[in-house]
């Protein structure tokens, strides 16, 4: 398989905080990979830099080949990790939105799934839950027939008891060959699915491998996670 995502010397700053320094790396075309860091780590910059809503960066970013842009934006489906429905909108509203905006969106999918999450057509965002506006944003993301999906925390506002109907909906949802990076917190929920992962934190990228690799150690990703970042939580 061919890499979908290429990062050569990557570094960002905000004024004299510095997320991200000289970081490289390849992410393979495919797969679902995790992409696993404490707060403030500089995930979210990350993916907002492939998705091209931030440019002032230095390095070497490629996104399916190209500079995030007008190109690649038109590959890409991302779902941030706070709410953007506007609060007037309607879940119809939404879909009739996204539908407008992207050319790949399937609508009908849209309003099946729409019911299929039990979310109401005619409620304003503004009165839904945290959680129904999670789902509602997903099944956004979802129907679009996307190259790549960048999910920041999609399982975030939902209780546990949502998050395997969640996760179940993403994968099936998914068009075949296509590439998911997710950030998540929830590493024990989602590690069964992934197929590798990431590790980035102190702004360098710290650990990167596959699932099955990374287990052959005989622990856990989570596990894993926990002693990468140990020293970032003493005091």
């Amino acid at each position: 398989m061919s890499d979908i995502i290429t990062v050569k010397n990557l570094s960002k700053s905000y004024g004299s905080n510095q997320v991200l320094n000289d970081v490289s790396f390849a992410l393979e075309s495919g797969q679902i990979i995790g992409l696993l860091g404490p707060n403030g780590s500089g995930k979210t910059s990350l993916m907002k830099i492939f998705t091209g809503l931030i440019n002032d960066y230095s390095g070497q970013v490629l996104v399916d080949g190209t500079r995030p842009g007008p190109v690649s934006k038109s590959k890409v489906a991302y779902l941030p990790e706070k709410t953007y429905l506007a609060n007037w909108m309607t879940a119809d509203d939404a879909i009739n939105y996204i539908a407008d905006f992207y050319d790949d969106f399937d609508k009908a999918k849209a309003m099946k799934m729409l019911d299929l999450f039990q979310l109401p057509h005619k409620q304003k965002a503004k009165t839904m839950s945290k959680g129904q506006q999670e789902k509602l944003q997903l099944l956004l993301v979802m129907c679009r027939n996307a190259k790549i999906y960048i999910l920041d925390e999609p399982m975030g506002g939902v209780d546990p008891a949502a998050r395997d109907f969640i996760l179940d909906a993403i994968l099936k949802n998914r068009p075949q060959g296509s590439t998911i990076l997710m950030s998540t917190h929830l590493i024990h929920d989602i590690e069964g699915c992934l197929d590798s992962i990431i590790m980035i934190g102190r702004g360098q990228l710290l650990m990167q491998g596959t699932v099955p690799q990374l287990r052959a150690t005989g622990k856990t990703i989570n596990e894993i996670f926990k002693e990468v970042f140990s020293s970032d939580w003493q005091i």
